[in-house]
This record gives C-alpha cells, structure tokens and sequence, in this order.
C-alpha cells in the first residue's frame, strides 16, 4: 500500500458525511497556510498568495495567485456529498410495539440493498443555540447503532428471485428496542457537546461503519464509503497543494449536492465558482472573458468499470477497469464535456506525468448519468474535460475501485494546475510551469 492510498483511506474513514470530508478538506488547506477568505468581506489579493473560501459547510473553494500576470485558470472540481439515507427531523418511530426505527428518506440514487444487514451510525452537523446566537457543530455518533435487517428467506421465499424495495417500508433502520424511545436525541446532543433542547436543527445522514480496506492477491483494489467521488476530491486537491507554480490560476472547487442535481447554493448549479473567478478577476485588473478563453475545468468524478459477471453491459471496447488509470469520460449528447480540444489538453497533462489514459462511453442503449462537468458550464463558460477512475458497485453502500489510480489522478491533475496556455483561435501552445 503506498502513501497516498493510506492518507486517502484515512480522509474516507474520517469522513462519514459531506460536512466531514469539507471539513477535512479544509484542515488540509489551513496546514499548509491558506487563508480563508469571506464572500461578505472585501478581497485583497496578494502575488504568490494562498486562498480558499467555504459555503454551506459543504463545498470548498480553493485557489494561488502566480507571482506573475495569470494567463488564465487551471481548475478541478469534484463533489463530496454521496447517496445515502437522510434522517428525518424528530426521526423515532415505534414499530411493532417492541422496537425504535428511525425514519430516513433516500438521497440522490443508490443501490438500496447494499445498505441491508450491516452495522451504521449517523454523521453530519447540528444547528446549536448558544448565547450568542446559533453555531454550526460536526457530529458523528461513531459506535455500532443502527441496521437494516432482511426479512428472513423464511417469510419471503421469493427473495432470491428479485426484491422491490419500498423505501418507506424497506429500509427504515433499527435503532433499538422500545424501552430505548427517546434515546436518539439524548445520542445527538451528546455527540455535539450541547443539551437536547439546544438543538435547533441538524442535517444528518446515515453511514456505513465498515472501514476502507485495499485488498486483491495483489492488493490491487480499494473498497470504503464514498469513493464515489471522495477519491476524486482528495486526489484534487492532493494535487493542487503539491502542483508546480505555473502561469495561471490553479483552482480547486469541491462541490456538494451532484448526486441530488447540483440545484443548492453549494452545488455546481449554483453561482459559486462564477463569483469566485469573478472576484479574482477583479482584484487582479484583468477581464473574466479573456482569462477563460485559456483556461481548463477538469471536472472530476468517477467512471464504471467493466464489471466482472456483466462485461455486456459496458460499451465495446470503451469499458475502463481499476488500476488502468485515468478515466477520459464522453457522451455525443454532451453528457460529459469532453470534446477533441479539452481531451487533447488533458492527454498533454497525462503524458506529461507519465499516466495511462482510459475512455469511457455509456454503451448506447443504456443511458448513464452526467455530472459537474455540463452543469457547471452553464455558470462558467470554459472548455472542460470530464475525467475520472474506474469503478465497480458505483453508488453502493461500500464501492471499489483501484487502490493505485488515485495517485495517477492526482499526478495528472498536479500537471494540469502547472499548466498554461498561449496562442490564439484554433492553435495553442502548452506549457508546463513557470
């Protein structure tokens, strides 16, 4: 196992919800000396300065200033909020006359049966009154408590034939037995440090408490919560801290709510990244349109592998495996963003480091999903790749995917933030840089 698959199983570990994994990804900037600005504040902007801004909790900016005049933006963008369940408010219910559930609702679309039959807890943030107003406090009730047991083959002896689950019915979690009614809150308020009735409101989702692990005959794959997209956002931004100064503005943007349709004021469909790259415009003297015209998005989100028992279900000869590298992802319908300019900048990126690059197509009779790339083009008008890594059990409760190729993630990527552009119109140099 090499370092970076151990930092990056530690980051899924210490990550139970997309408050978690901003936050982390938060700890990682202020190690290394950025400085957290406010979108209510004035921004000065320094030469060689070091910044990063937060919305929501759940999604993070991140950005340099060249030393030198910035010929444009080289920017990554991922998201860290995953299909899972969603606690409802005042969440206890009675069922039976003998046990205490908690009432969940699906977010984003998953693979509902992976969540049956093994131990979970809850994570997310808590809204506190304190004497000075309300605060945002991280919470994470980290023992065994909650499950989702089967009905036994006994009762259903159709359960091997196919189940259709009713979300409502199905997969509403076990937290105890009666006498425990009323614990959940006492858990939550313990967890934040505050007394129950301090609680004002919280946004809190369920978690699978098994951990990371790599493993293989050849400890070849990775299996943890979230990789879909964790692993691409800590590659990001593993790259970003560590890429070369070059002649443009390096950027690092992590998202929240792609999996629900990135329509939040911390999704890419919000107007974020716009101000972002507005306001460094600005404080830089320089005008928005022309620094985009040579800039890159690369947005970063995982890629299905061809699946061991189904290979008929990946298009012929596009269908990526774990450990091959790269995920170079296209759609004709523009699904994904990829086109034969922002491919060819991102291949000069790949070569430059040395990775191997992968293509993926939906096979055409099975219609995938899209991700940051085309939603975020309609805030940001920039040229913009859509990449990732090969995955199997994508939106499962515990995916897998290739222990080493989110360090060839993030070497590709640590070239396209040192990378600039020149030339005009339809040529373009590259440069990799100072």
């Amino acid at each position: 196992m090499t370092e970076h698959t151990k930092e990056l199983a530690a980051f899924l570990d210490a990550s139970p919800s997309v408050y978690h994994a901003v936050e982390n990804l938060r700890l990682m900037l202020e190690k290394e000396g950025y400085t957290r600005l406010f979108p209510e504040e004035a921004w000065t902007l320094e030469p060689g300065g070091k910044y990063y801004m937060t919305r929501g909790g759940s999604a993070v900016v991140s950005f340099r200033i060249p030393e030198t005049k910035a010929r444009g933006f080289m920017m990554a963008a991922a998201h860290a909020d995953r299909p899972c369940f969603q606690v409802k408010e005042d969440p206890e219910l009675s069922a039976a006359g003998a046990y205490v559930r908690l009432g969940v609702e699906r977010y984003g679309g998953m693979l509902m049966a992976s969540w049956l039959d093994r131990p979970l807890s809850v994570a997310g943030r808590v809204m506190v009154r304190t004497g000075a107003g309300v605060q945002s406090r991280l919470v994470n009730i980290d023992r065994d408590l909650l499950l989702i047991p089967s009905v036994a083959i006994h009762m259903n002896r159709k359960a091997n034939e196919g189940l259709a689950f009713n979300p409502a019915v199905d997969l509403l979690p076990l937290m105890g037995s009666s006498r425990q009614k009323g614990a959940f809150r006492k858990l939550l308020a313990e967890a934040a440090g505050a007394a129950p009735e301090d609680i004002l409101g919280s946004d809190l989702y369920l978690y699978a408490r098994q951990k990371a692990c790599v493993w293989g005959a050849g400890e070849e794959y990775i299996s943890a919560q979230g990789l879909d997209d964790l692993q691409c956002a800590f590659s990001a931004m593993t790259a970003f801290l560590s890429a070369e100064p070059g002649g443009s503005v390096p950027l690092c943007c992590v998202f929240d709510s792609e999996e629900v349709g990135s329509c939040t004021i911390q999704g890419a469909d919000s107007d974020l990244l716009r101000m972002v790259v507005g306001r460094i415009c600005e404080c830089l003297g320089q005008d928005p349109a022309a620094m985009l015209e040579r800039s890159l998005l690369c947005s970063a989100d995982n890629a299905h592998a061809v699946h061991p028992n189904h290979p008929e279900f990946s298009d012929p000869g596009h269908g990526p495996v774990p450990g091959g590298g790269v995920v170079l992802k296209y759609n004709s319908n523009r699904r994904y963003t990829t086109d034969g300019r922002s491919a060819a900048l991102f291949r000069c990126a790949c070569r430059e480091a040395g990775v191997p690059v992968q293509v993926y197509y939906n096979r055409a009779d099975l219609p995938g999903g899209s991700t940051l790339g085309n939603i975020s083009a309609s805030q940001v008008s920039v040229p913009s790749v859509d990449v990732g890594l090969a995955q199997l059990a994508m939106h499962a409760c515990y995916e897998t995917a290739g222990a080493g190729d989110g360090e060839a993630l993030t070497a590709a990527l640590r070239k396209v933030f040192s990378m600039s552009l020149r030339g005009q119109g339809e040529e373009l140099a590259v440069s990799f840089g100072r």
